[in-house]
């Protein structure tokens, strides 16, 4: 069974930078089953789709966020990173990683899921 765990700060201050951990048991990172991606679900609002970071280390980010927006992986702690900058109190949301199936066939299928994590942008 895949496992995704979300980490990192609950507050995070305007113009600083979100930084966040998905921790992934039951699977390697480096499988080519499985691209890893970032969600995000604002207050009221429906699931944001923030960018996916694949087995090859390529990445593809919301056209949005893009120069804000950096994806990485830590292979030997079996890790997915993200880095949001800049950010503003529209940034609050509850944070997920998902696995992604169908990554180089499509369409992209989100398997399993973290629990999510809350962050608020606020001074």
């Amino acid at each position: 069974q895949v496992q995704l765990q979300e980490s990192g700060p609950g507050l995070v201050k305007p113009s600083q930078t979100l930084s966040l951990i998905c921790t992934v048991s039951g699977q390697s990172i480096t499988t080519t089953h499985y691209a890893w991606s970032w969600i995000r679900q604002p207050p009221g609002q429906g699931l944001e789709w923030l960018g996916v970071i694949g087995y090859d280390e390529s990445t593809y980010t919301r056209p949005s966020l893009k120069s804000r927006i950096s994806m990485s992986r830590n292979t030997s702690k079996n890790h997915i990173s993200l880095q949001l900058r800049s950010v503003t109190p529209e940034d609050t949301a509850v944070y997920y990683c998902a696995s992604v199936a169908k990554y180089r066939t499509g369409p992209y299928e989100f398997e399993y899921w973290g629990q999510g994590t809350q962050v608020t942008v606020s001074s």
